[in-house]
């Protein structure tokens, strides 16, 4: 132990404090009646739980002004801490010591440069705390985006719950439906056995009534035979004027179809038909001033949501091109993503019959860009000036409310902008996967 004049410039750290508090006041419950600092006798007599934090001040007073008291509580300290007031004697502080424990041996047994200790593990103290207020902080932070998700989380609970109510409203109308309709089939049913009955007794009638129509026939036979001579009389005699009203009516038809033919062309009216998705302003495969940008690959979903939504009947698929290829196969060249995705959509319509629209980003080129589009795929370019984004969401604009729209991209902002019109947003990734799948 060493006193050699040191001493601290500042008062201990209140956790130091507190450590060497409870140290001395363990050492006061053991040492003799007589022993014991005349100041400290009554504090000696309270229960040992009680000691240090009745006796905090009068203890620490004690230590610090009373150097025999401090060095029998340092005694009490080189037993219970052997290795680490060890090292502190040789100039060493462990590596892995409290810095707590150390300011505190420092303190009682007075190591050479034990102020320099003290201080030092005031430093660590204080930096600790700081590292505490800043994950305090950040935890404030996280709990805040807890809550906001969790607030998120219910408001898409509550849109569920608003359409599974308004499904089963539906399907209650359509059990009613069936149910009339089911009635109405066994009123057609009956009404069918009614006709068979009549049908059976009409049978009848006219069995016996035939034999009357056969000798009537015969009759009528005779005189059909005088009719035909006199019919191929007259049939001479108006051909000529049957051949002039043959002439009148072709005159008139063709009069007709040349009158149609032209109010279509004056009304423009379509010859196909056509579905919202070709009315948007877009550039289709093979017109100047189109070239290709990359787009942004982004997060994964939950494998199962694209075979979901290709189960829904007339689902219109569209396809953020770009950013399904560069997530998909980035080494590839433009064209040859180009090429490779449409063939998997190619085979991905014909086998969900879904209407799938592939929208690539676009610019000015000096010739066209050259895409052979398979068979139930439309194939869009955005315009000059205009980004495959904005494309994107004037296809799902342009769609009728109540329409199922799935957009497969992982561009963050487009995922959140179709999801407020109306469509359900698809990772890039989940696509690729169905893809591959065949």
């Amino acid at each position: 132990m060493s006193s050699a004049g040191e001493g601290l410039s500042r008062p201990l750290p209140e956790q130091v404090r507190l450590q060497v508090v409870e140290v001395a006041a363990q050492v006061l419950g053991s040492m003799p009646a007589a022993a014991v600092p005349p100041p400290l006798r009554n504090i000696a007599k309270f229960d040992p739980r009680k000691r240090a934090r009745l006796g905090s001040a009068p203890i620490a007073a004690q230590l610090e002004n009373d150097k025999e008291f401090r060095e029998r509580v340092a005694e009490a300290v080189e037993v219970a801490w052997p290795e680490l007031v060890g090292s502190l004697a040789e100039g060493t502080v462990p590596p892995a010591a409290e810095p707590v424990l150390v300011a505190a041996a420092a303190y009682l047994t007075r190591p050479p440069g034990w102020p320099d200790l003290v201080e030092q593990a005031r430093t660590d103290l204080e930096q600790a705390a700081a590292a505490g207020t800043q994950r305090e902080q950040a935890e404030t932070r996280l709990r805040e985006q807890l809550a906001a998700q969790r607030a998120s989380a219910k408001e898409e609970i509550d849109r569920a719950r608003e359409q599974l109510k308004a499904a089963r409203a539906e399907n209650s109308d359509l059990r009613r439906k069936l149910h009339d309709a089911r009635e109405r089939v066994r009123a057609a049913e009956a009404r069918a056995a009614e006709l068979e009955a009549e049908t059976a007794e009409a049978r009848t009638r006219a069995a016996s009534a035939n034999g009357a129509a056969e000798t009537e026939v015969r009759r009528l036979r005779e005189r059909l035979a005088d009719a035909e001579r006199q019919l191929e009389a007259s049939r001479r005699a108006a051909r000529e004027g049957r051949s002039v009203e043959d002439a009148r009516v072709r005159v008139l038809l063709d009069a007709l179809q040349d009158a149609a033919s032209g109010l279509r062309k004056e009304l423009g009216l379509p010859t196909t038909i056509t579905r919202p998705a070709d009315h948007v302003n877009a550039v289709q495969p093979g017109e100047p001033g189109v070239t290709a940008v990359p787009a942004r690959a982004l997060a994964n979903d939950d494998p199962q949501l694209l075979d979901q939504l290709l189960a829904i009947p007339h689902l219109h698929l569209i396809v953020d091109g770009y950013n399904v290829t560069k997530t998909g196969y980035p080494s590839l060249t433009l064209a040859d993503q180009r090429a490779r995705l449409l063939t998997g959509l190619g085979g991905l319509a014909v086998q969900t019959r879904a209407e799938v629209t592939c929208v690539f980003d676009g610019a000015e080129l000096n010739g066209p860009v050259q895409v052979s589009a398979p068979r139930g795929v439309r194939v869009r370019f955005s315009a000059p000036g205009e980004i495959a984004d904005d494309l994107i969401r004037a296809l799902v604009r342009a769609e009728p409310p109540g329409r199922a729209i799935a957009v497969v991209s992982s561009d963050r902002e487009v995922a959140e902008s179709v999801r407020r019109m109306g469509a359900r947003p698809v990772p890039s990734l989940l696509l690729l996967r169905r893809l591959g799948r065949g």
